[in-house]
């Protein structure tokens, strides 16, 4: 593991500019770099776990040349506000995310938006799409299924994979602690594992990763267990209601649907009606892995 550098500049996106920006009524504040002309049409990019923002700088500086492309951290991430859980289990909940995102890119001056998310920031993506229609114009997903599909196809020893997920979702306390005894070990943990190209997350962004959840363990914490209880209860009405993701939807993810016996595409589809699915030789973290590969399925879901 790469040690943390005291005093090291934080790194950024290279030609963005960086902002604190409100977005709700209670003072919750998204920290997002911002690049590209704001008369351009919007995309929103938002970032997986254990990343922040920093995941999107090769694909938001090419994007940045014909669109205005808002990159912010989550809530709960990075330099964004990281409010306290509450008891009813919607603080960090992803239609309340999904709510921050649209709040931020009206801030920014953008009704309507494209929107972009891997990871974490892909089931916020999702919740977007469903939740606001009319303001998400596009959605891409990279490496991530809806939740429902998620919980469901993790069974048996394939569950493994996934063991944070399951150790997140226990009640407040437990969780916290064990990930806080030994936070870089643990966060990074899943940079090293999950990565098919050493050396695609370099040194000074792996210890910009690890600072940034060092000090966010119980909102990250939220936002997982979040996924096991509130999200699964909106996620069930809206598969109820037959609601689905009207809007052109791009998905890339590793072939770890053939891996683990289920279809991915198939189940992609029946939330996304106007699919494009297609998989990937890369690790996880394939913004940053294949960058050029994930630019290029972007350009070409924003031109359908």
């Amino acid at each position: 593991m790469t040690p943390d550098t005291a005093g090291a500049p934080e790194p950024r996106i290279e030609g963005f500019r960086y902002d604190r920006i409100p977005v709700t009524d209670g003072g919750v504040h998204l920290h997002a770099a911002v690049g590209g002309d704001p008369g351009r049409p919007a995309v929103v990019l938002l970032h997986g776990f254990p990343q922040t923002h920093l995941m999107w700088r090769h694909v938001a500086a090419d994007l940045a040349a014909d669109h205005h492309v808002i990159c912010p951290d989550l809530r709960g991430y990075g330099a964004s506000d990281k409010p306290a859980e509450a008891a009813d289990g919607q603080t960090y909940a992803k239609r309340t995310m999904a709510a921050d995102v649209v709040a931020l890119a009206r801030a920014l001056g953008h009704e309507r938006f494209a929107l972009a998310g891997h990871d974490r920031g892909a089931l916020v993506a999702i919740r977007a799409g469903l939740d606001h229609p009319d303001a998400v114009t596009h959605l891409a997903s990279l490496d991530v299924l809806p939740t429902l599909d998620m919980w469901d196809v993790m069974r048996g020893t394939s569950a493994a994979v996934g063991f944070h997920l399951y150790l997140m979702a226990q009640p407040p306390g437990l969780p916290e602690r064990m990930i806080s005894a030994d936070p870089d070990g643990f966060f990074g943990h899943f940079l090293d594992v999950w990565s098919a190209s050493p050396g695609a997350v370099p040194p000074d962004v792996r210890a910009a990763y690890l600072r940034a959840c060092r000090e966010a363990v119980p909102s990250i914490v939220a936002d997982v267990r979040a996924s096991a209880f509130a999200d699964v209860e909106h996620d069930t009405a809206d598969r109820i209601a037959g609601n689905a993701l009207r809007m052109p939807v791009a998905v890339l993810q590793q072939d770890w649907g053939a891996a683990l016996g289920f279809d991915a595409a198939g189940l992609w589809r029946r939330w996304a009606p106007d699919l494009t699915h297609r998989t990937v030789s890369c690790g996880h973290f394939m913004a940053e892995e294949a960058p050029k590969e994930v630019t290029a399925a972007l350009r070409d879901l924003l031109a359908r």
